[in-house]
C-alpha cells in the first residue's frame, strides 16, 4: 500500500470528510483554511478562505454543493463547494467545534465550546435553499453538558442528536424538543474524554474513540454497547469501512510524552480491527506525529489519514487487503 502524501496545510490536521460520491476529500486543520482535494490522486483543487481561527470540523451536503465548517474564531460558515465563495456566517459567543448536516441538508447541528463563563451547547440551525431566507436563528439549543462537546451528529431519521465529549458520556437527545433520552452507562462506557465519533453508512450504529485507549461500537437507537476495541495509546480518530467488517483507529502520544528510547517512538499508526471479532488485523504507519483524523472513502477501496505533522496521507488498498477480509468472513 503506497500512500499519496498531500501537503497543503501549515498546521496539524483536525478533520477529514469525503463527499457522498467519494470523488472529493475535504480537510480541516489549525491553519484556518479548509481545503478540497481530488480523492483519486490527491491533487489539491482549492481552499476556502475566510476563517480567522483553527478549523475543527466540516461536513458536505448530499449533492456536494455546500460545505459547512466550524472554527475557533467563534463562527460556522457555509460555502459554495464549486466556487469557494462564502455563502453565510453563523456567529456564536464561543468557538464552534462540531458541524453535521441532517439527512436532506435542511438542518445542521453545530456545537459551541465553554468559553468566558458560557457553557457548551449543541445548536440546530435551519439551512435555507435560498440564501436570502437564511438566518442565524437557532431552531433548538441543547445545553446542560459539562465539558466540551467534541462531536454532535444526527441520529437515524433525523429524530435524535447524539453528543459526545470531554465528560466521557454519550447522550442521545430528541431533535424536536431537546429532551435527553439516553446516556451511556458509566461502567460500560468510556472512562476518559471521547475524541471522535463516526456513524455507519446506514446510521444504525456508530463508533467512538477515547483517550482511555479504546474505541467502542454502539447501537444508535438504544445506545447499547456492541463491541470494544482496545489499543495501546490514546485514540484521536476512528472510522468504519462502508463495505467490509473492519474499523480503523488512530491516535498516539503527544510529542512531549514520546520517549526517545521507544523503537516505535510515538507509535503513529492507523490500526485496523475486525469489527465483529474485535481482533487487530493490521496497521499502516507513516505519520511523524499523532493521527488526528481518519476517513474511509465511500467506495471502501481507500482511506485517508491526517496527522499532527500537517500531512494528509491517501492510502489505496492492495487487492490482498480484500482477499484477507473475505477469508476471515468465511
Amino acid at each position: 500500500m503506497r500512500p499519496v502524501l498531500m501537503k497543503g496545510h501549515e498546521r496539524p490536521l483536525t478533520f477529514l470528510k469525503y463527499n457522498r460520491d467519494g470523488d472529493l476529500l475535504f480537510s480541516c486543520a489549525k491553519d484556518h483554511t479548509p481545503t478540497v482535494w481530488y480523492a483519486s490522486n490527491g491533487d489539491r483543487l482549492g481552499t476556502y478562505r475566510g476563517h480567522n481561527g483553527a478549523l475543527w470540523s466540516c461536513d458536505v451536503s448530499c449533492h456536494s454543493t455546500r460545505l459547512i465548517t466550524g472554527s475557533a474564531d467563534q463562527t460556522a460558515k457555509l460555502w459554495d463547494v464549486q466556487t469557494g465563495r462564502e455563502l453565510f456566517t453563523f456567529r456564536f459567543v464561543a468557538p464552534a467545534r462540531s458541524v453535521d448536516f441532517a439527512i436532506g441538508d435542511h438542518l445542521a447541528v453545530i456545537t459551541t465550546d465553554s468559553f468566558m463563563g458560557k457553557t457548551p451547547t449543541a445548536q440546530v440551525k435551519r439551512i435555507a435553499e435560498d440564501l436570502q431566507d437564511q438566518t442565524e436563528e437557532s431552531a433548538l439549543v441543547i445545553s446542560g453538558i459539562t465539558g466540551r462537546i467534541n462531536r454532535a451528529v444526527w441520529g437515524p431519521g433525523n429524530r435524535t442528536i447524539i453528543t459526545a465529549g470531554e465528560d466521557a458520556t454519550i447522550r442521545i437527545w430528541d431533535s424536536e424538543t431537546g429532551k435527553l433520552l439516553k446516556e451511556s452507562d458509566k461502567e460500560a462506557g468510556h472512562q476518559k474524554a471521547i475524541s471522535s465519533l463516526s456513524k455507519s453508512l446506514d446510521w444504525s450504529h456508530f463508533l467512538t474513540g477515547s483517550l482511555d485507549k479504546s474505541a467502542k461500537l454502539w447501537d444508535a437507537r438504544t445506545l447499547t454497547l456492541i463491541k470494544t476495541y482496545v489499543t495501546e495509546l490514546p485514540v484521536n480518530a476512528v472510522d468504519m469501512s462502508p463495505t467490509l467488517d473492519n474499523v480503523v483507529i488512530g491516535g498516539g502520544q503527544d510529542a512531549m510524552n514520546v520517549t526517545m528510547t521507544d523503537r516505535r517512538a510515538g507509535k503513529f499508526e492507523a490500526k485496523f480491527f475486525h469489527k465483529i471479532l474485535q481482533e487487530e488485523i493490521g496497521g499502516v504507519k507513516g505519520h511523524f506525529g499523532p493521527i488526528n483524523a481518519l476517513a474511509f472513502n465511500p467506495d471502501g477501496k481507500r482511506f485517508s489519514s491526517g496527522g499532527e505533522d500537517g500531512y494528509v496521507r491517501l492510502h489505496h488498498f492492495d487487492p490482498e487487503y480484500f482477499n484477507i477480509k473475505m477469508l476471515q468472513l468465511r
